[in-house]
C-alpha cells in the first residue's frame, strides 16, 4: 500500500533532484507554451542545481520536498520574503514562491499539504500578509490558492526566455486567517 509522500525540509544534497523535479514539472505543465530555446534557457537559468542549493542554504528561505516511498521527489515548495512587483508589498510580507507537484501526484492532496506547510512557516510569528504569483491560465492552482483566502491583487509579466507570460499576483490579507478556527 502506498503511503502519502513524506514532506521534509530540503538539504543541500537535494539540489540535483530539485533541479530535475523543477525542470520536469515545469516542462510537463507549461513546456508546450514556449519555443524550445526559450524553454531551455529558462530551465538552465532557473532550475540549475546551484540555484536550488543556494535557495536551500539561504537563511531567509525555506524549501520543502515531498518524497514517495522510493525516495523520489514528487513535489516541492519554497517560501520566504515577498519579492513580487506590487506597490503594497512591504518587508513584513511573506511569499509562497514555488509550489510544484508532479502530474502523477496531482489530485492526491499533496499540493494542499505543501501549501499548508509553507503557510504555517510563513505565519509562525503570527498572521501577516502573504502573496503568491500564479500563471494566469493555471486555473487549478488559482482554485487551490482561493480556498486558502488568496485573491487577485495585480498582474505582471513573467519571463520565460523571450516570452512574457501574464502572471497574476494573489494576496491573502493577515486578517483573513484566524488560526483558532483551523
Amino acid at each position: 500500500m502506498n503511503r502519502l509522500p513524506r514532506i521534509r525540509l530540503a538539504a543541500p544534497d537535494d539540489a540535483e533532484a530539485l533541479a530535475r523535479l523543477g525542470a520536469d514539472t515545469f516542462t510537463e505543465t507549461f513546456g508546450h507554451l514556449y519555443p524550445p530555446q526559450d524553454l531551455a534557457d529558462f530551465l538552465r537559468t532557473c532550475h540549475a542545481p546551484e540555484v536550488h542549493r543556494a535557495d536551500v542554504l539561504d537563511p531567509t528561505l525555506r524549501v520543502w520536498v515531498a518524497e514517495d516511498d522510493g525516495g523520489e521527489l514528487v513535489g516541492w515548495a519554497k517560501a520566504g520574503p515577498c519579492a513580487l512587483p506590487h506597490p503594497d508589498v512591504r518587508p513584513s510580507c511573506g511569499e509562497v514562491k514555488t509550489l510544484y507537484v508532479r502530474r502523477s501526484a496531482q489530485g492526491s492532496g499533496l499540493g494542499s499539504r505543501l501549501l499548508e506547510t509553507a503557510l504555517g512557516w510563513l505565519e509562525e510569528a503570527g498572521p501577516r500578509e502573504l502573496w503568491i504569483g500564479v500563471f494566469s491560465e493555471n486555473y487549478g492552482a488559482q482554485r487551490l490558492y482561493g480556498r486558502y483566502g488568496f485573491e487577485k491583487a495585480g498582474e505582471y509579466e513573467f519571463p520565460v526566455g523571450r516570452v512574457r507570460d501574464r502572471e497574476f499576483i494573489l494576496r491573502r490579507r493577515a486578517e483573513v486567517v484566524d488560526k483558532s478556527s483551523r
